[in-house]
């Protein structure tokens, strides 16, 4: 593959994981708190939303898996939703971490 190429995947994939992330906080976050959806699993499954977020994450990671070893082949709209779904699920990580806060050096 060349840089080009590579170059294009990406940038292509990171304009479509922003739009979706943009366009799913409105379907998700249904109070100004765009993370409520992962505050509210953890009150009900008694963590935190950290540990929520990744048990979310698990269902995707275990069907990129399962594509990953299968003979078959999937669709190229098959292979974005899942990583799409994969680096979201990273970013609103982030996002949760910077609203927890660090550690100061």
């Amino acid at each position: 593959m060349t840089n080009k190429d590579f170059t294009k995947i990406i940038e292509d994939e990171l304009e479509y994981v922003k739009s979706l992330l943009i366009s799913k906080g409105e379907e998700y976050a249904v109070d100004t708190d765009r993370l409520s959806a992962f505050k509210k699993g953890a009150e009900l499954m008694r963590t935190t939303p950290e540990v929520t977020l990744l048990g979310y994450l698990t269902k995707h990671i275990v069907s990129i898996y399962d594509m990953a070893m299968s003979d078959s082949l999937y669709t190229k709209e098959k292979w974005t939703e899942k990583i799409t779904d994969f680096i979201n699920y990273g970013l609103l990580l982030l996002a949760l971490a910077n609203e927890k806060g660090f550690k100061n050096e």
